[in-house]
C-alpha cells in the first residue's frame, strides 16, 4: 500500500513518517539545513505477510505545492497531518481539497504534538478537522492522537495503517503499463533511472517500453520495487527503472513525463475534461482562463475553455477543454488539478474524459452529448453509449488508445458488444447494427441517385460515393460494406468503379479503338506504367487525346488515375495496394515506412510518394508521423469483383 502525508508545514510529516517507518526521508541536503522538506522523500516498511507500507512524504510549504501533487497521484492511502497547537492551517486545506479533487478515498488524520497540548484541545482540533472533511472521501477516516517525538499514539496507528493494507487488497493489474516520473537521475555503472507510481499494468525485466511524449525507446534493465530487486512492477506500487537503450538519455527526460507500453503512447494537447471548481473559491472561473496543469507529476501552463457557459461558480462542476502549452501522456479517467496561473492556489480539479479533444466544434450540442456518454464508469458502459451516437462509425483503435485497454481486455470488451466491426488490428472500427444497415441502404441509394445524375458514367469511385454521406462513415466499414453489398449481388465493381447491376456505359467507338491501343501500353509497364507524354509519341498522337481516351476510361473502370499524368491498370492498383497491406501486416506496429514500400514495389522514390499519397486520398492509408498504417481493404478499393449471373 502506498500511504502519502498531507498537511501543512511544520506539523511533523516527516517526523510522523521516521517514527513510523525508522527512515528519514529528508534527503537534500538543503532539506537538512532548513528542515524543511523540499521534495518528495520516500520510506518502504516491509510486513510479515510479504507486503510493504511504502511513504510518500510530501512537502507542506506552499511554494513546493506542485511536488505535493506529484506525490499524492496514484496513491492507496493519504495520511493527513495536523499539529495540535496550531489545528487546521491554509496547507491543510489545500491538501484535503487536492486529496478530495485527486479522487483518494482511505485515509487516517494524525493529530501530532499531542504532548504540547491538553486533551481538551486535542478535542477542539478534532471538531475542526472533521468539519474539513465533511462531505469529502475522507470523511469517514479514523483520527490518532500521538507524539512523534516521545513515540506515544504512534503504534495505534501503524497497527491501523497495516490493517488497511490487509483490507485494501492489491487488485489485478488492469490496462497497458503507465508509471509517471518523478524523479530522474544517473548512477555510475549503471546508468539512467527513473522513479515513479506505476498507475496501471506491469512490466517486467527485459521489456521495451516509451518513454512519452518523445516516444523514444527503451529496455529494461533492472527494476526497483520499494527498495527492493524485482522481476517485475505492477499497478499500485511506486518503483524504481534503470533503463538501457538509444533513448536513455537524462538530458531528454524531466519529471512528468511518463514510461509506458508502445500501446499507452498516448499524447495531446487539448483535453476535455468534467472539473469542479473548489467551494472556497471567491470569484467564479472564466472561459479562457490561464492556469497550470497538474496530471500524474506533471506541472504544465494551460488555458481553461468552458464548454457549458461561459463561467463556472465556486463549488459547481461543468465540462471544459483544457489546451497545454506542451504535448502531454494522458488517458481517459485520469485525475488533475488546476491550480492558478501563478501556481500560488488551487482552483479546480477533475477527471478526464476525453484525452484527444477536438480543435474545432467542442461546445456543439453533439459533441457534448458524446462527453456525456463518455463519461460511463467504465469501458463498457461508454462504449455502449457512444456506439448509437456515432452513425458514420467508432474508432476502435482510438478508443483503446483512450481508454488506455489492453490487447486483451479490449478483444473481450469488442467481442462481447453489440455491433459490427471492421478493418485490422491498428485500424478496427464498429458501428451499431441500425447504423450498419442504414450504411448499406445508402450506399444503393447512392449509386442510384449517381446514375440517375450522370447516366453516360458507369459510376462513381468509393471516395466519390463516401463523399456523398452527410455523416461520413469511416473507411474501414465503408470498405466492409461495399464488398457485402458486391458479396450479394446488389452493387457491382469494375476497377475502382462501383455502379448498380442494371446500370451500364460504354466507350464510344472511336475511344474504344484507341483504349485497344493503349490498353498494351499500360500492361508492358507493369506496376509503373508509362505517363501520357511517353504514351503519346509511341501511338504517334497528340498527349491531350490520350489524356481524354484515358479519362473516359477511367470513368468506367477501365483504368486508374493516380496523379494528373499517370494512369494504371485496376489489377496494377490492386497488387500495388496489397503490397502496402504486406508490409503492414508484416511489422509489429502495423506501420510501414515509404523507403520499405519502394524497395518492395521497385517502383522508384518519386512513384512511391505519388502512390502512397494516392492510398491516403482513397483510404488505403493513413499517414502516421513518418509512416503509415492501413485503414482500408485493398480487395474492397481496388480489387475485380464482380457478382455473375
Amino acid at each position: 500500500m502506498i500511504i502519502a502525508t498531507a498537511g501543512h508545514v511544520d506539523h511533523g510529516k516527516t517526523k510522523l513518517v521516521e517514527a513510523l517507518s525508522g527512515i528519514d526521508t529528508d534527503r537534500l541536503p538543503e532539506e537538512k539545513q532548513r528542515g524543511l522538506t523540499i521534495d518528495l522523500g520516500f520510506a518502504y516498511v516491509p510486513q510479515p505477510g510479504g507486503g510493504v507500507l511504502g511513504f510518500v512524504d510530501v512537502p507542506g510549504h506552499e511554494k513546493f505545492i506542485r511536488n505535493m501533487v506529484a506525490g499524492v497521484t496514484a496513491i492507496d492511502f493519504a495520511l493527513v497531518v495536523v499539529a495540535a497547537d496550531d489545528g487546521p492551517m491554509p496547507q491543510t486545506r489545500e491538501h484535503l481539497a487536492i486529496l478530495d479533487l485527486l479522487g483518494v478515498r482511505h485515509g487516517a488524520v494524525a493529530i501530532t504534538k499531542a504532548d504540547a497540548v491538553g486533551g481538551a484541545r486535542i478535542k477542539e482540533v478534532e471538531i475542526a478537522v472533521r468539519e474539513l472533511l465533511h462531505g469529502s472521501g475522507l470523511a469517514a477516516a479514523q483520527m490518532f492522537a500521538l507524539s512523534a517525538q516521545t513515540g506515544a499514539g504512534v503504534a495505534a496507528l501503524k497497527a491501523h495503517l497495516e490493517q488497511a493494507a490487509a483490507d485494501l487488497s492489491a487488485m489485478p493489474p488492469s490496462g497497458n503499463f503507465r508509471l509517471a516520473i518523478d524523479r530522474v537521475f544517473s548512477l555510475t555503472g549503471a546508468g539512467l533511472v527513473v522513479t515513479g507510481s506505476v498507475h496501471s499494468g506491469q512490466a517486467a525485466l527485459g521489456d521495451r517500453l516509451l518513454l512519452s511524449p518523445s516516444g523514444a525507446e527503451v529496455r529494461v534493465r533492472t527494476i526497483h520495487v520499494h527498495d527492493q530487486k524485482a522481476e517485475h512492477a505492477r499497478q499500485g506500487v511506486r518503483a524504481a527503472f534503470n533503463l538501457a537503450g538509444p533513448g536513455a538519455r537524462k538530458s531528454a527526460i524531466r519529471r512528468g513525463d511518463w514510461l509506458v507500453h508502445p500501446d499507452a503512447h498516448a499524447t495531446s494537447r487539448r483535453i476535455d475534461a468534467r472539473i469542479r471548481v473548489l467551494p472556497g473559491e471567491v470569484k467564479a472561473l472564466k472561459h479562457e482562463t490561464n492556469a497550470h496543469l497538474h496530471l500524474g507529476a506533471l506541472e504544465a501552463p494551460c488555458r481553461i475553455a468552458i464548454l457549458e457557459g461561459r463561467e463556472i461558480a465556486p463549488g459547481e462542476s461543468a465540462l471544459v477543454q483544457i489546451i497545454s502549452e506542451r504535448p502531454i501522456t494522458v488517458h481517459a479517467r485520469d485525475r488533475l488539478i488546476l491550480r492558478d496561473q501563478s501556481a500560488r492556489r488551487t482552483v479546480a480539479g477533475g477527471q478526464v474524459i476525453d484525452p484527444f479533444g477536438p480543435e474545432r466544434g467542442r461546445a456543439r450540442e453533439t459533441r457534448l452529448a458524446i462527453l456525456q456518454a463518455m463519461s460511463g464508469a467504465t469501458p463498457a458502459a461508454v462504449l455502449a453509449a457512444l456506439l448509437p451516437l456515432s452513425p458514420g462509425g467508432l474508432d476502435l483503435a482510438r478508443f483503446q488508445l483512450a481508454t488506455n485497454l489492453s490487447a486483451v481486455e479490449s478483444a473481450a470488451l469488442f467481442a462481447e458488444a453489440d455491433m459490427v466491426m471492421a478493418g485490422n488490428a491498428t485500424s478496427l472500427a464498429g458501428m451499431a447494427p441500425d447504423h450498419w444497415e442504414r450504411l448499406r441502404a445508402g450506399i444503393v441509394a447512392g449509386l442510384a441517385e449517381w446514375h440517375e445524375t450522370n447516366p453516360e458514367t458507369l459510376g462513381p469511385n468509393e471516395f466519390e460515393l463516401r463523399r456523398g454521406f452527410a455523416e461520413r462513415p469511416l473507411s474501414q466499414l465503408f470498405n466492409a460494406a461495399i464488398l457485402e453489398l458486391i458479396e450479394r449481388g446488389d452493387v457491382r465493381r469494375a476497377g475502382t468503379i462501383l455502379h448498380l447491376p442494371a446500370h451500364k456505359a460504354e466507350l464510344a467507338a472511336v475511344d474504344h479503338d484507341l483504349w485497344r491501343r493503349i490498353e498494351p501500353l499500360m500492361q508492358a509497364g507493369e506496376l509503373r506504367p508509362p505517363v501520357l507524354w511517353e504514351i503519346a509519341p509511341v501511338l504517334k498522337i497528340e498527349v491531350e487525346k490520350v489524356e481524354r481516351v484515358l479519362k473516359r476510361a477511367a470513368a468506367l473502370g477501365l483504368a486508374v488515375q493516380v496523379t494528373k499524368n499517370r494512369f494504371f491498370l485496376p489489377a496494377a492498383v490492386n497488387r500495388l495496394a496489397e503490397i502496402a497491406e504486406e508490409l503492414a501486416g508484416e511489422s509489429e506496429d502495423g506501420l510501414f515506412l515509404a523507403a520499405a514500400y519502394r524497395d518492395r514495389s521497385g517502383i522508384g522514390r518519386n512513384l512511391t510518394i505519388e502512390l502512397l499519397e494516392y492510398f491516403d486520398r482513397t483510404g488505403l492509408t493513413q499517414r502516421h508521423g513518418p509512416a503509415r498504417r492501413i485503414l482500408g481493404s485493398a480487395a474492397a478499393l481496388f480489387g475485380r469483383f464482380e457478382k455473375k449471373d
